[in-house]
């Protein structure tokens, strides 16, 4: 009895210590960065600029079925809507290629991911791109389409950021030359967020994240 009395007098103290401790504990968590987006081009400017892309890309082939490729997934809002617009005859594919990681950054590595479903040997293709950065995706994409014998070849994208320009490429037809800041919405994503935004913006991250390229 004696014994079990000591260790009680010892040990009650050093678990209600312990209890008041677990009580005050706050466990650290990673702070998320704040992000943001300013608009740089509303969703009335898209959509004005697509349908004078439009008349200009229909008045060099007046009569041709065109061929558009889209290229995954940043085109798919800028394809769909431009589609609408040109008229005539139109047929639709699409190819996805992989150059960006989950950052703002460049890999700087492009590779097939997804080819088309039908052969450009022929057809009167229009490229449809979400933004000309720096060149890497567009060239090795013109560089397929050409060993695969379209009959005219043709580069359509919303956006063209020429001060990234790392390769030797050039679009037909532009919507809007834009600065050096990464974008987001109207296709155009970081980390597969944002794409769902009608407008253009610029998108900006807090300290604790990478800034954008």
């Amino acid at each position: 009895m004696p014994k079990w009395t000591s260790w009680a007098r010892v040990s009650v103290p050093r678990w209600a210590d312990l209890m008041a401790q677990r009580a005050n504990y706050k466990p650290r968590t990673k702070r998320k960065a704040t992000e943001s987006v300013r608009t740089l081009i509303s969703s009335a400017q898209i959509q004005r600029r697509i349908a004078e892309m439009a008349k200009e890309i229909r008045r060099d082939f007046p009569n041709d079925p065109l061929h558009l490729v889209g290229v995954l997934k940043g085109s798919v809002f800028f394809l769909t809507d431009l589609a609408r617009q040109i008229g005539g005859e139109i047929s639709i594919d699409f190819i996805a290629v992989s150059s960006y990681g989950s950052d703002t950054h460049s890999s700087g590595e492009v590779k097939l991911t997804r080819d088309l479903d039908s052969s450009i040997e022929g057809k009167t293709v229009i490229v449809v791109e979400d933004i000309l950065d720096t060149g890497m995706t567009l060239q090795y994409l013109l560089r397929v389409f050409d060993q695969r014998k379209p009959r005219r070849l043709r580069v359509a994208v919303l956006l063209d950021k020429p001060e990234r320009r790392l390769a030797k490429v050039r679009a037909d037809y532009v919507g809007f030359t834009i600065p050096n800041e990464f974008v987001v919405g109207f296709g155009l994503d970081y980390a597969e967020r944002y794409r769902n935004l009608a407008d253009v913006g610029v998108l900006t991250l807090g300290t604790q994240a990478k800034k954008p390229a």
